[in-house]
């Protein structure tokens, strides 16, 4: 195979392990991700005459029944800002192209995970993407906006413990969520990430959250991407990804017109 060390080790990491954490390369863009989140949360209704926001203390803002209208609030808005992909994208492109490829379909919007703490309206149980219809051919990047530490973390089943799952699926995939959570708990790994870190991680593992038990709000991005040309499943080209570096070549085959 004609790839760099580099490339080799990291891909050897996301196959053992079923996910990638580094330093993020890019810092110039992480901030500018996490400035323009800022001032979105400060040009919400309630923080109109705030100069300066700390997003870990946003609980003493924003209370659980305000939540989901405060997320979808910021959503939206970041959903209208094409700059906030473009720097996400370069956050992660050298990771994606090590792992993933250099012709790629990103999803359109970006995902926005908020956990107050105690607040269990925020839960991602346990679950892996393609048991929902996502193409395993999709890989995760998820952004850290503050530090996560102990319950603000996401756990996942390592790729070296999957086998573990498969054995047991027969006897796992009728039963809920919380069964399957307590039948995998002492195989899970959880994740401490900091600000300034990045991860891409292999969906099809079983992967979730706990209710934040902690002080501070953990604030997250996720955002998945694929080689343009893999299969898709539920999310489509066109609705849910789109082409984002899409080469000549790939341009010029696609065009083409058998002379009739």
């Amino acid at each position: 195979m004609f790839v760099s060390e580099e490339e080799i080790l990291l891909s050897s990491d996301f196959i053992k392990n079923g996910f990638v954490k580094k330093k993020a390369e890019d810092i110039k863009s992480l901030d500018f991700i996490k400035s323009q989140l800022e001032n979105i949360v400060l040009s919400y209704e309630g923080f109109k005459n705030t100069k300066n926001i700390d997003l870990e203390n946003i609980h003493d803002h924003i209370s659980p029944e305000n939540l989901n209208d405060f997320r979808l609030y910021c959503i939206n808005q970041i959903s209208r800002n094409n700059n906030l992909r473009f720097s996400y994208y370069k956050v992660f492109k050298k990771f994606t192209d090590l792992l993933i490829g250099n012709e790629l379909a990103m999803q359109k919007k970006l995902n926005l995970s908020i956990q107050l703490p105690n607040d269990n309206s925020s839960l991602l149980t346990i679950h892996a993407d393609t048991w929902s219809g996502d193409s395993p051919f999709e890989t995760v990047c998820w952004l850290p906006m503050v530090d996560c530490r102990k319950s603000m973390c996401m756990f996942i089943l390592p790729a070296y413990n999957y086998k573990f799952f498969e054995e047991r699926y027969s006897e796992l995939k009728n039963k809920n969520s919380n069964d399957i959570l307590e039948s995998l708990k002492d195989k899970l790994i959880w994740i401490e990430i900091n600000y300034g870190e990045v991860m891409v991680f292999n969906q099809n593992l079983p992967h979730g959250n706990i209710v934040n038990s902690e002080e501070n709000t953990r604030w997250s991005f996720n955002c998945r991407f694929k080689s343009i040309f893999t299969p898709y499943k539920d999310k489509k080209l066109g609705e849910f990804f789109e082409p984002i570096t899409l080469k000549a070549t790939s341009k010029v085959g696609l065009n083409y017109k058998f002379p009739s």
